[in-house]
C-alpha cells in the first residue's frame, strides 16, 4: 500500500503546482501597427484622438495593448518595407491612413486585419468589395464625401461676392475624384462662376499650374484632396501667398500652416472610430463583416492672419460658422 499512497501523493503535488503555475502565465498582449505615409510631427492629434478611443474602450496602452508606428515621412516608397516591418512584427491589426498605406498593407499580407482610418474610396481602390460588406481582410472608415468640393466653391463666394474665375487644383487618377469635380461643377453653374481646371499629376506640374492660373486670371483657389497635392502643401501656399488669392483646402493641415480656409471631413474624429473597429477585432470580429462607415463630422477652418495678409474681409456670418477661427 506505500507505493500507491507514494504515487498518489507525488501526483497531487503536480497538478497543484504545475497547474497554477500554467493558469498564471500572463496573456498575449495585442500588437497594433500603424502605418502612415506622413511625418509624426505634422498630424500628432490624430495619433492621439486613435489613443484615446482605445482609452474610452478600457485599453492602456504599454499595459494590455501594445502600438507599434511606422512613418514613411513623405516618402511613399518606403510605405511597403514599413508594412513588411510590422508583418514580421506579427501585429494583429494593421491601421493605415490613406489609400497608399492601405494598398502596401494589402500587399504585404492577404491575412493579417487591415483598418482604415481614412481612405478615399475603397471600393474603386480595389480594397473592398463594397461597403456594406468589405468582403477581405480590409475594412474601417471612409473620407468619401465629394458634395464637400460643391460646398468648398460656396464658401469661396461667400467671402468674395463678385466672384466669376475659380482655378481648381485636382488629380485625375485618384478614386472618387470625377465626382468631386461633378459637384464643383454644378456649383459653379448655380453661382454662375467659370472654372479653371488643372491637373496636378506629380510635383512638377504646381509650377505649370500657377503660371495658367496667373494667365488665366483666376481670383480664387479650390484645391482638391489627394496625397500629390497634400505632399506639396508648403509650395502651393508659397505660390497663393505669391498671387494674392483666396483659396481654400480640403484638409486642416493647410490652414494650420497659413492658408485661408479649409472644409472637410474630421480626421481626427475616424481616427478615434478606427479604434473600435480595432476593439471589435482583437474581440473576434472579421473584418469582412464590419461594413465601411463614411465621415459623420466635417469641419471649417479660417484663418484671420491668411485674411489679413492678402488683404480679405471674412464676413461675420462666414465667421460665425467656423468650427475654429486662427487669429
Amino acid at each position: 500500500m506505500i507505493k500507491p499512497v507514494f504515487v498518489w501523493l507525488l501526483a497531487t503535488v503536480f497538478l497543484t503546482t504545475v497547474f497554477p503555475v500554467r493558469a498564471q502565465q500572463p496573456a498575449k498582449v495585442p500588437r497594433i501597427g500603424i502605418l502612415s505615409a506622413s511625418d509624426p510631427s505634422l498630424n500628432p492629434d490624430r495619433t492621439e484622438a486613435f489613443r484615446q478611443g482605445l482609452r474610452e474602450l478600457g485599453y492602456v496602452e504599454g499595459k494590455d495593448i501594445v502600438i507599434e508606428y511606422r512613418y514613411a515621412e513623405g516618402k511613399f516608397d518606403r510605405l511597403l518595407a514599413l508594412a513588411a516591418e510590422l508583418v514580421r512584427l506579427k501585429v494583429d491589426v494593421i491601421v493605415t491612413r490613406g489609400a497608399a498605406p492601405t494598398r502596401s498593407a494589402k500587399e504585404v499580407s492577404n491575412t493579417i486585419p487591415i483598418v482604415m482610418s481614412s481612405g478615399g474610396d475603397p471600393v474603386s481602390d480595389g480594397f473592398v468589395a463594397s461597403l456594406a460588406r468589405p468582403g477581405e481582410n480590409i475594412t474601417g472608415l471612409s473620407t468619401l464625401a465629394p458634395e464637400i468640393s460643391g460646398k468648398q466653391l460656396e464658401l469661396l463666394k461667400e467671402i468674395v461676392p463678385r466672384l466669376s474665375r475659380v482655378a481648381v487644383l485636382g488629380t485625375s487618377t485618384i478614386p472618387g475624384h470625377k465626382q468631386s469635380l461633378r459637384e464643383v461643377e454644378l456649383a459653379a453653374g448655380a453661382f454662375k462662376v467659370q472654372l479653371q481646371y488643372l491637373d496636378i499629376l506629380d510635383p512638377k506640374d504646381i509650377e505649370t499650374a500657377f503660371r495658367a492660373v496667373s494667365k488665366g486670371r483666376a481670383e480664387a483657389l479650390l484645391v482638391l484632396g489627394g496625397s500629390v497635392l497634400a505632399s506639396q502643401r508648403t509650395h502651393i501656399l508659397e505660390s497663393v501667398v505669391k498671387q494674392r488669392l483666396p483659396a481654400i483646402y480640403a484638409a486642416r493641415q493647410s490652414v494650420d500652416d497659413g492658408g485661408l480656409m479649409s472644409y472637410g471631413v474630421n480626421l481626427t474624429d475616424l481616427d478615434r472610430r478606427a479604434a473600435t473597429y480595432v476593439d471589435k477585432i482583437l474581440k473576434g470580429r472579421k473584418p469582412a463583416d464590419l461594413p465601411v462607415e463614411q465621415p459623420k463630422k466635417f469641419e471649417f477652418i479660417v484663418n484671420l492672419k491668411a485674411a489679413k495678409q492678402i488683404g480679405l474681409t471674412i464676413p461675420p456670418n462666414v465667421l460665425a460658422r467656423a468650427d475654429r477661427v486662427i487669429k
